[in-house]
């Protein structure tokens, strides 16, 4: 039953309306994101969250999209996307991660981190680098044959020019993963999405390079 009429995974998109909210808040609060809604940090997070879903979904035949059990191991239903906190039990920690497939075990894990502000960025951004192979460890020592991915998104102001080539760099480094064999820190897809505020105060993601699979890149806004 599992894995009957897959398709192509269409692009990862996220409307320029749906960020202008946030783009607002950004600007109007001293160039950050509250913690509580509306248009929090975390709900900025779960906007990216949804995308991938949708568009795992679609590859996966069009199957349902559900809100996983925080304390579940197992979907609600044998075939679905779950998007919100997805309970996996690897060979590291117990982590909830942000969207999944698990039908017979994990096949697909995401996780989005954002930082929303210079504050964030330069208490956080190490730890969460630190996060990304931690996490992908705990998945593949567990699931070698798991698709681990990860999207780390923050304002383009808050990041000097010299941090984000750092990060570049160390990201394409966490995401050479191709093979089930393959080193268990590395995941198998990473995007940094930098986003910047325009004259219309609308959230934009540089689309200047696309995205392969196998880099951690910018994605493009429609």
């Amino acid at each position: 039953m599992l894995w009957q009429g897959l398709a192509s995974m269409p692009p990862i998109i996220i409307s320029q309306d749906e960020l202008a909210q946030f783009g607002r808040v950004w600007t109007t609060n001293d160039r950050r994101l509250s913690r509580t809604p509306p248009y929090s940090s975390g709900e900025l997070g779960k906007l990216f969250d949804m995308s991938v879903g949708r568009a795992l979904a679609v590859m996966l035949g069009g199957i349902p999209i559900v809100s996983p059990n925080a304390n579940s191991l197992t979907p609600s239903s044998p075939d679905c996307v779950e998007v919100g906190p997805v309970r996996i039990i690897g060979g590291v920690r117990p982590q909830n991660f942000d969207a999944g497939y698990r039908p017979d075990g994990v096949r697909f894990a995401f996780d989005s981190k954002t930082l929303n502000d210079k504050e964030s960025v330069g208490k956080n951004w190490q730890n969460m680098i630190n996060d990304l192979a931690t996490e992908a460890t705990t998945v593949h020592s567990r699931f070698p044959h798991a698709v681990v991915a990860f999207l780390v998104a923050c304002p383009s102001p808050c990041v000097s020019s010299s941090l984000r080539k750092a990060t570049i760099e160390t990201l394409e480094r966490l995401a050479r993963r191709t093979a089930v064999d393959g080193p268990l820190y590395m995941a198998e897809a990473i995007v940094f999405a930098s986003h910047q505020k325009d004259p219309l105060q609308k959230l934009l993601i540089n689309n200047s390079a696309p995205f392969n699979g196998n880099w951690s890149t910018l994605i493009g806004s429609k």
